[in-house]
């Protein structure tokens, strides 16, 4: 697996074009990092195969899907051993309104960016989810009131 130190100037070129276009046609992606396609389409090929390009998705708006409401969430855990980070981490990846979960060096464990529809929905998967969870103590929520900057969507 190649690090940031063994991927030259092409493959940096390849992944910004990429960043901003993902849909762009391997001879387009050629033509403007300033190779040909077959070599650009091999770099292209050991970017995927080595993992520093994960996959190709679709990026939707989700206010326009009706999931516009955006709240972070502190979540104190119970148990850190092992055992029990495994299972909510297992769990928090079955919930589909937890949109990102981060493990955090703090008072608390566990940092969720949760979106929902409206705070009646996020209430609801707080106290029916998220409370739910394996190992879960205690949670405190932070209301996104505007998004600035969200690169992801």
């Amino acid at each position: 697996m190649p690090i940031a130190s063994e991927l030259d100037d092409f493959d940096r070129r390849i992944v910004a074009c990429l960043l901003e276009d993902g849909r762009m046609t391997v001879t387009e992606l050629a033509t403007r990092i300033g190779l040909s396609k077959t070599p650009a389409q091999m770099r292209l090929r050991r970017l995927i195969d080595t993992g520093v390009i994960k996959g190709f998705r679709a990026v939707v708006d989700p206010v326009r899907l009706g999931r516009e409401h955006v709240a972070f969430t502190e979540v104190k855990l119970t148990d850190t051993r092992e055992k029990a980070l495994s299972a909510f981490n297992a769990a928090v990846r079955k919930v589909p309104e937890i949109e990102e979960c981060y493990m955090i060096a703090s008072s608390f464990d566990y940092l969720l960016k949760v979106r929902t529809s409206d705070i009646q929905d996020y209430r609801r998967v707080l106290g029916e989810r998220i409370s739910a969870l394996p190992y879960v103590a205690s949670t405190s929520t932070y209301v996104a009131m505007e998004t600035v900057r969200d690169d992801a969507h």
